[in-house]
């Protein structure tokens, strides 16, 4: 079985869909050549797709695993609902549950980068019992609270988070769906591109650089061919799905309150955190004191030298982390099937 990257039409996925109500999610599934001895459902953050995953499906594929990839709400082929409102964790999570259950009775191993991340910390909340081990790439724990906090309040807190307050308004999506120029410029820029005198598309202090945008060269992260296909699936909605995420601070708190109230969660199955050294996003500071939060154990990692995107940027050691986590996991069964 090859273990080399997905590649869009790739032969060793199968595209699904499912709906609920006036929702359609798209997602990929890829099955082992054997019977697999476990599923894996993968969640991408922002802004990202299924296809962010694209190293590490075929490494699970190697180690008998049936792997399951949305394109997460607002992305891709996935619908792209105007509201807001649709795009809380709560509601997504059950979205995400129903896709577990479609295509396995048994629990699942989940994991998440990004918003990705902080959506499966939610997944293992709300629905324990389908999960029998969860990672972030990334994302640390953030615990539900009773009290709630406006984005503002949050980037006094942390500085670092300062781009989200233009993603949460208009003008992230504006500059970006402008032009088919902006757009191509945009994700080349998320994935390292920069302009000719070496300025970039999109810093945490601000969000999108209006003024560089479009001016931004080819990725050094990321394929031509793999940059195409992610300029093609964002010309279907463009990026006030992928935005809305960041719309939903209180939607979510409003949610979680009830939950809050009964105590500190601790997470009784097993869970991984991986840090990027050099993300600016996610500082791995963020990462401090997580343990308190796991019943069933958390193992940390940190990735030295990578940024944000250590499943293209480092997808071997990204690999070896999950692959080491999942078969901690699984032991004796894992062993038998390879």
């Amino acid at each position: 079985m090859s273990t080399s990257a997905l590649v869009p039409n790739d032969p060793r996925v199968e595209h699904k869909f499912t709906s609920f109500g006036d929702i359609t999610y798209h997602y990929m599934l890829t099955k082992p050549e054997r019977k697999p001895i476990a599923t894996v459902l993968l969640i991408h953050g922002f802004p990202d797709l299924g296809m962010g995953w694209r190293y590490q499906v075929p490494y699970l594929l190697s180690l008998n695993l049936q792997v399951i990839v949305p394109d997460m709400l607002g992305y891709g082929r996935t619908s792209a609902p105007e509201s807001h409102e649709e795009y809380t964790l709560k509601k997504m999570t059950a979205h995400m549950a129903a896709i577990v259950k479609e295509n396995t009775p048994e629990p699942i191993i989940l994991g998440g980068h990004d918003w990705g991340g902080l959506l499966v910390w939610r997944m293992a909340q709300y629905y324990p019992e389908l999960i029998r081990a969860v990672f972030s790439i990334c994302t640390p724990f953030i615990p539900m609270s009773t009290v709630k906090h406006s984005l503002e309040d949050v980037v006094k807190r942390r500085p670092h988070f300062r781009y989200q307050l233009q993603l949460a308004s208009p003008v992230a999506e504006n500059i970006v769906n402008k032009s088919p120029e902006n757009l191509r410029g945009f994700i080349n820029g998320i994935f390292g591109g920069r302009t000719p005198e070496g300025k970039p598309a999109f810093s945490v202090d601000v969000g999108v650089i209006e003024e560089n945008v479009a001016r931004v060269e080819p990725s050094p992260l990321v394929s031509r061919e793999m940059i195409d296909f992610y300029v093609q699936e964002y010309s279907r909605n463009g990026l006030h799905g992928p935005t809305n995420w960041y719309r939903t601070r209180a939607l979510n708190a409003d949610d979680e309150q009830e939950q809050a109230k009964n105590g500190e969660f601790k997470f009784p199955m097993p869970a991984m955190l991986v840090v990027a050294e050099k993300d600016a996003a996610l500082p791995a500071a963020m990462a401090e004191g997580q343990e308190k939060h796991f019943a069933g154990g958390l193992k940390q990692e940190i990735i030295p030298g990578s940024g944000h995107w250590v499943l293209v940027q480092c997808p071997e050691l990204a690999n070896k982390h999950i692959g080491d986590f999942i078969k901690s996991v699984l032991g004796d069964e894992l062993k038998a099937s390879l």
